[in-house]
């Protein structure tokens, strides 16, 4: 269905190819995965399948594709709209219409299918992806994992043969990423509809794969197999599969369901140790001091210097304070009766379905929503009453879209404006950038970066300031596991210091890794709160993928085990 034939490609401004002798065929009705670390040319790929690359992005494609016959040289991306359905990282930049069942219906129309036909594909697709209700929402009101639905809704009434699919769980909960990947299923089973998806959250999508292709590093030629032998091998790999290889069993599970029929010898080596709480206690030595110089322009618009003031209080006290929180967004109540507290060197995890109310809990916390009901304070104030050139120095927030802080031309200019707005030093932000994303090149544009590497760049201009709370929106999103490593790293060593993080997410491997608490969110209320191992392990939707396997022992992470079996367990 999908050929390359020694396909290189390089863009304008680059002095290495971003792919080099891809020498690859994908068979129709097949599910194959494309695997690898953050940069090394995965959405390249993907867009050489569907024409967009290079009739849309530039740069030069050697070699042949051709999907279905048709070559992408010489078949524009409207050309093989009627084939090859597209879904990229971004939802937001795919919608055409403002409301859900108009886009579902718009690409239908665009190739001249009857009304009748496009009724019932749209019916068919609002129940497949469960978006029935929501058919008359505004887009620009749903949730992120909502848009992302929309999305792949928008692709599949068409009835394309091939569906690119860039990071298509990324921004959704555990339960909706499983509905997508039930329906992608169905389609490769049952309809023959052949699926290329590039995915960094494996321990999703591994076990459905018939195929993987990694590719090692940037320009290198792509591995291509069966799942378990290209896991054995792959620098990238989901929990599931470093617990096979920690416990050398052979052949590699790729599922939950295949480790624990493996799993009983490891358990009984492990019932004599203690597992150990999530992360060290949150004790740091003395809370985060609040910035004395401007900070990062961007979230607010500003470049003004505020006058120092003093640190929110000492450790122990409470930076964050939210009693009885509501909040309207037209007719939906998107918080009810939130009650919650962060203390200094705590790092809480925000966790529930799409549309619970995460982002707009993080918005009422930097004050770019007001309570319609109770009360909010960071660091004794009012968050919607305080001005923003004093709120983003108590606040940092790194948004689900990155590119909303990217103004520069290159990484050292976001950097070099980074450090000047924060009064650091000349190189901190470049410091933090090369410890979240090594190998970035100073002279880089921020658009040519991946969403995880553009997301790193965001984060490390935001840390550069230093705030006391830093708010993270889904801050995996787009990273491979080397990548989401460091970020843990640097995530751990701020909470240290004292600084208090929240972060929103649906990555319930980060939420084990870094979070001392996990907080519940449902309908806008909270429903949990809690140690993280207590309120994760007894979740179905939520537990890692080491507890499910090492149950009803509470391990949460590879890495505990791998501590246990040294220490001789």
């Amino acid at each position: 269905m999908i050929r390359f034939e020694q396909v290189s490609v390089q863009f304008e401004g680059t002095a290495h190819p971003t792919l080099s002798g891809v020498d690859l065929t994908v068979p129709e009705g097949e599910l194959v995965l494309l695997v690898g670390p953050s940069g090394v040319g995965k959405s390249t790929l993907l867009g050489a399948v569907s024409g967009l690359v290079p009739h849309f992005t530039g740069g030069t494609l050697r070699g042949r594709v051709t999907v279905d016959g048709r070559d992408t040289r010489t078949h524009k991306p409207r050309e093989l709209a009627d084939l090859v359905g597209t879904v990229g990282q971004d939802p937001l930049s795919h919608f055409v219409t403002d409301i859900v069942e108009d886009e579902l219906a718009y690409g239908m129309e665009s190739l001249g299918l009857a009304p009748d036909v496009m009724r019932r594909r749209v019916e068919e697709t609002l129940d497949l992806l469960g978006l029935a209700g929501l058919r008359d929402r505004p887009i620009a009101t749903l949730s992120g994992g909502q848009q992302q639905r929309v999305a792949i809704g928008s692709v599949l009434t068409p009835h394309p043969k091939v569906l690119v699919l860039d990071e298509p769980t990324s921004a959704l909960d555990p339960a909706a990423a499983e509905e997508v990947l039930a329906v992608l299923q169905r389609l490769v089973h049952d309809l023959g509809t052949t699926v290329l998806m590039a995915e960094h959250r494996l321990e999703r999508v591994v076990q459905y794969a018939d195929q993987v292709v990694l590719l090692p590093s940037p320009g290198a030629a792509p591995v291509a197999g069966a799942p378990a032998d290209i896991m054995a091998v792959s620098p990238v790999h989901p929990p599931v599969v470093a617990l096979g290889r920690l416990a050398d069993w052979t052949p590699l599970p790729l599922s939950v369901r295949d480790a624990r029929r493996r799993a009983t010898g490891l358990r009984e080596r492990l019932a004599s140790a203690e597992p150990p709480s999530a992360v060290p206690s949150a004790t740091p030595a003395a809370p985060a001091p609040l910035p004395t110089a401007p900070v990062r322009r961007g979230l607010f618009g500003l470049r003004r210097t505020p006058e120092p003031e003093p640190a929110p209080g000492p450790v122990g006290e409470a930076i964050v304070r939210a009693e009885g929180l509501g909040v309207r967004r037209g007719r939906v109540e998107a918080l009810r009766r939130v009650t919650l507290s962060v203390t200094p060197g705590e790092t809480v995890a925000l966790m529930g379905r799409n549309g619970a109310g995460k982002s707009t809990l993080l918005a009422a916390l930097v004050g770019t929503v007001e309570p319609t009901a109770g009360t909010v304070h960071v660091g004794g104030r009012a968050p919607h009453r305080t001005p923003p050139r004093d709120m983003v120095r108590r606040v940092g927030l790194v948004p689900q879209e990155p590119r909303d802080l990217l103004y520069a031309d290159t990484v050292a200019s976001e950097c070099a404006a980074a450090d000047t707005d924060a009064g650091a030093a000349a190189g901190s932000c470049r410091a933090l950038v090369s410890e979240l994303l090594p190998d970035v090149p100073d002279d880089t544009h921020p658009r040519d970066l991946s969403e995880g590497q553009r997301l790193a760049l965001a984060l490390a201009i935001v840390l550069t300031a230093r705030p006391p709370l830093l708010l993270l929106d889904e801050p995996t999103r787009g990273l491979d596991y080397a990548a989401k490593a460091r970020l843990i790293r640097v995530l751990r060593g701020l909470a240290a210091e004292g600084h208090a993080i929240v972060l929103a997410t649906h990555d319930v491997e980060l939420a084990a890794e870094l979070a001392h608490r996990v907080v519940i969110l449902a309908d806008g209320e909270i429903v949990a709160d809690g140690p993280t191992r207590q309120v994760v392990v007894s979740s179905p939707a939520f537990a890692p993928q080491t507890a499910k396997i090492l149950a009803p022992q509470e391990w949460l992470t590879v890495p505990q085990v791998r501590a246990a079996l040294e220490a001789g367990a």
